[in-house]
């Protein structure tokens, strides 16, 4: 009878937590009916989402669908476009060149590279990466392209005649010339182009074969559209909103790589988040809190996007905030990879839409795992 009895007992208690749903099921049911409203609300197409714990991939899904006009599921092959993402690479690497000894942060660029302008002699390396340099912009803000709309030569002659914006460390400039010599820096001691470094240093190690860096016109296996709601304005002179969804097409030049360029899914840069945690990429954890510090200005200030993005690191916008701090990095107003290291939290968000406020969707889908 009392054997009969712990059966019983052992059955009815197997029944109860089959029955039970875990914390963590409820937990990304509430992530995905979160990114489904979000979907509906802002005619997002597709999304992919990843959450990492603890070095665990606890959510991995995807939404919606990756090409509307062929009404192509989202799947964990489907390749998004990542755009400035592709800074996260290139500050590893420039974290891995650091650590075989090539370089050191606070060097002068001129200690490394030859033929840039005198003026441009004292700019760190640091300073480039955290993007308070004061050097001129390649990229033209009014035609999206680069400045005399002539090509990468050309671009590249005249960006060097053009006067500092400001004095080095004095301000803050998001600005693409910044990572254009982080490029040549890299190409320099990695012997290669800097495509190669990064696939042979980074995606090879953390097992991400399918992330690849073009343009958004290239033909590759199950790489979505980018959509827009946003249609230039030739009276206007400006993008305006309408209620179409349109193609967005977009060309990276190659000089420019480093700067953004990138194409992956959730499912492999969740693995990349993995294998830096892991020590993987970086060897030194100290490359890791380098990379991640907030830079400061010289009045002291921070450098910063504005909103929760209050701050700039190397190559990663941060969120410098007494409770759940973190680092979160966004990719052409549609991407989004966000670190929170005190918390063992990571959450990547990918879309197909540009013009949503991913970096912000990723801290809301933290507050679920952070309660």
């Amino acid at each position: 009878m009392e054997s009969i009895m712990k059966h019983q007992l052992l059955f009815l208690f197997c029944l109860v937590v089959y029955l039970t749903p875990s914390k963590a099921q409820n937990t990304g049911d509430n992530v995905l009916k979160f990114l489904e409203g979000e979907m509906k609300e802002q005619g997002i197409p597709g999304i992919q989402v990843a959450v990492i714990q603890d070095n665990k991939v606890v959510l991995l899904e995807n939404l919606g669908t990756s090409n509307v006009s062929f009404s192509i599921k989202t799947s964990d092959s489907t390749l998004f476009s990542i755009n400035s993402i592709a800074k996260i690479f290139a500050a590893t690497a420039v974290m891995q060149l650091m650590e075989a000894g090539h370089i050191n942060i606070d060097d002068p660029i001129s200690n490394h590279l030859e033929g840039l302008p005198d003026n441009w002699g004292t700019v760190t390396v640091k300073q480039l990466l955290s993007h308070t340099s004061g050097l001129p912009d390649i990229e033209d803000s009014d035609s999206d392209g680069l400045i005399g709309g002539k090509g990468q030569d050309s671009a590249w002659v005249k960006v060097r005649q053009m006067p500092l914006r400001f004095k080095a460390g004095d301000e803050f400039n998001y600005n693409a010339t910044n990572y254009l010599l982080i490029q040549m820096l890299i190409e320099k001691y990695g012997e290669c182009s800097f495509e190669e470094f990064v696939e042979k240093n980074q995606l090879r190690v953390a097992g991400m074969p399918r992330t690849i860096f073009g343009n958004s016109y290239d033909v590759v296996e199950n790489k979505s559209p980018t959509y827009s709601f946003y249609r230039f304005d030739m009276n206007k002179g400006d993008y305006v909103k309408g209620n179409k969804l349109l193609e967005v097409y977009e060309e990276f030049p190659s000089m420019l790589r480093a700067d953004a360029g990138a194409f992956s899914s959730a499912k492999e840069l969740a693995k990349w988040i993995m294998a830096l945690e892991k020590g993987k990429l970086l060897k030194d954890e100290r490359s890791l809190d380098l990379m991640w510090e907030p830079v400061r200005l010289n009045n002291g200030a921070y450098g910063q996007f504005g909103g929760f993005l209050n701050a700039y690191g190397l190559g990663w916008p941060v969120a410098k905030r007494e409770s759940h701090p973190a680092v979160v990095v966004i990719g052409g107003g549609r991407a989004a990879l966000g670190i929170y290291p005190k918390d063992g939290l990571a959450i990547v968000i990918l879309t197909n839409l540009s013009g949503v406020y991913v970096h912000e969707l990723v801290d809301h889908i933290s507050k679920f795992y952070l309660q």
